[in-house]
């Protein structure tokens, strides 16, 4: 039988270092010759990649939250048909920055779409599909907004909204991290990116009995 990659994602408000440690952790996998998939939401396939555009740029308030949701749905939807269900079925881990606990948190908690509609919706994109192993990367609103306003970069949408909303976003992933402890490991960003990275890759070869090494000392 063939084997089946593991899914895992990286969560977390704005500025949290989930792309860096993305990489690093790939890094890791490629060091060991372990066939994996790097990937991001909303993105990771052309037609989902066209749909961020519409959700990272431009003006706060030119959707309203079910529109956005569906919006994300969509991208989801491309994204685990075409790229990460293909990847996992051919043997492949997969690691992706952000997935459906970022809908949750933002869409869910932040913009007040309340939790029972945006489960519903997932469910019916996802059915019983979710990460074997997710990361959040936990910082102030503070830090994790002046480090995301540094990058300097046009996808700035959602860093243009306001404090209340990144704190409830926050407050919503470490909600998802209570529900979910077997799957969910909630980590200190305002770590060095080393200990980071360090925490990561003990917590994975635990949990999946890998023998990874760390890509940076």
């Amino acid at each position: 039988m063939k084997n089946i990659g593991k899914f895992i994602t990286f969560e977390g408000g704005e500025g949290g270092g989930k792309s860096t440690q993305c990489k690093l952790l790939k890094e890791a996998f490629n060091n060991r010759n372990i066939d994996v998939t790097l990937t991001r939401e909303p993105g990771g396939t052309k037609g989902a990649e066209q749909i961020r555009k519409l959700l990272v740029t431009g003006d706060i308030d030119k959707w309203d939250s079910i529109t956005e949701t569906l919006l994300h749905l969509a991208a989801r939807q491309d994204h685990v048909r075409n790229l990460i269900k293909p990847s996992l079925e051919s043997g492949k881990f997969v690691i992706c920055d952000r997935f459906s606990d970022s809908t949750i948190a933002y869409q869910g908690y932040a913009h007040g779409l309340g939790l029972e509609k945006i489960e519903s919706l997932q469910k019916q994109i996802l059915g019983d599909f979710s990460p074997a192993l997710t990361f959040i990367l936990d910082i102030s609103i503070k830090d994790g907004i002046a480090r995301a306003a540094k990058r300097g970069n046009t996808e700035n949408r959602y860093e243009k909204m306001g404090k209340e909303f990144h704190s409830n976003v926050r407050k919503g992933f470490l909600e998802i991290a209570k529900k979910e402890p077997e799957r969910c490991f909630v980590i200190n960003a305002n770590d060095s990116v080393e200990i980071i990275h360090k925490k990561i890759i003990e917590i994975i070869n635990k949990k999946l009995s890998l023998y990874l090494k760390e890509a940076i000392a």
